[in-house]
């Protein structure tokens, strides 16, 4: 057979394909295409990032799953940031979620391309505000996206992922890291910890947040989080704190049949620790006026994780919810 023939053969053979490919109906929770991003981004202490110190940050590369979802033009998006055990199965379920609604996802990997796993049992591996950096240089990555609505982005987190998009709403860390000429359309923690009072921090960007917590939380206690909301309340911020009965840290495990607790064996957990910023940006023990470190007294293990299906469909209902509304779909 003449090369040329066979060049063309391939060619048609190659077209039928991608169009048979195309003409199949994807169930809507499949994305139409996935893309992976390297993330150039820094691994920095807490001390360097509250005093905007980028040259003593060590560049590092993180990644990020975007999915984009069924549809046209520029989707809204959702960016999902993870906890101390990074990406997980939990994960995928609100990504499925939001991609059924014509909603593309952004899944950050803060842990890999740092050589962590984990860091539970030892959170002084990454300083808790890192995962911010990794935020905004993601929201870098989607302004320039041809197929991205710039105003409508959203971020989420779970845990420590909650608190690092709990904080990315401060005006000042905005300032100091965000370059991306965006902000995020609204901001949804799930149980984050609030233990830690920043200089400002209750000057935050007029976006929603709105934050979901359990009750029973022994990891992140919700307490610490009321006490901030009813601050961000006081100085007319648009924050709403909504709390689960019988909902352990990690409630909405529950969106994978998960209904058990158990104790998440030598994690660290500061829900007994009052952490604030002090002077050229040192994190402080509150209760004894000394540098905050992670073998202070206050720093206890075992906390409880576990699931609530009731709690964790509840929480998706308003999620959903909140985001028809927030993003105008139909």
């Amino acid at each position: 057979m003449p090369t040329a023939f066979r060049v063309a053969v391939t060619l048609v053979a190659l077209c039928v394909s991608s169009g048979f490919a195309g003409a199949q109906s994807l169930p809507k929770e499949a994305p139409a295409r996935t893309e992976i991003f390297p993330i150039p981004s820094l691994t920095l202490s807490d001390q360097q990032f509250l005093n905007g110190d980028e040259a003593s940050g060590k560049p590092v590369t993180v990644a990020g799953e975007f999915r984009v979802a069924q549809g046209t033009g520029k989707m809204p998006v959702v960016v999902l940031i993870h906890g101390s055990s990074g990406v997980g199965a939990t994960t995928e379920a609100w990504v499925h979620e939001f991609n059924a609604m014509g909603i593309s996802t952004f899944v950050i990997d803060g842990f890999t391309g740092r050589g962590l796993t984990v860091t539970g049992p030892n959170q002084a591996l990454l300083g808790r505000l890192n995962l911010i950096i990794d935020i905004y240089r993601s929201l870098e990555i989607l302004a320039k996206h041809p197929r991205v609505d710039p105003d409508r982005i959203v971020l989420m987190g779970f845990s420590r992922g909650g608190q690092a998009t709990l904080y990315a709403s401060l005006d000042r860390f905005n300032k100091l890291w965000n370059k991306s000429g965006l902000q995020f359309a609204a901001y949804i923690p799930f149980y984050p910890d609030c233990s830690t009072t920043y200089r400002t921090d209750t000057d935050v960007a007029a976006r929603p947040i709105r934050i979901f917590h359990g009750t029973p939380d022994d990891y992140n206690p919700v307490r610490s989080c009321k006490a901030f909301v009813e601050r961000l309340k006081a100085a007319g911020r648009d924050v709403v704190l909504t709390e689960y009965p019988d909902s352990a840290h990690g409630f909405d495990s529950g969106l994978l049949g998960v209904n058990s607790v158990v104790v998440s064996a030598n994690a660290q957990t500061v829900r007994n620790c009052h952490i604030k910023e002090g002077d050229r940006g040192v994190l402080m023990n509150g209760d004894t006026n000394a540098p905050f470190t992670y073998k202070d007294p206050c720093v206890e293990l075992n906390p409880h994780v576990g699931g609530n299906p009731t709690t964790a469909a509840e929480s998706r209902k308003a999620v959903v919810e909140f985001l028809q509304a927030l993003f105008k779909l139909g």
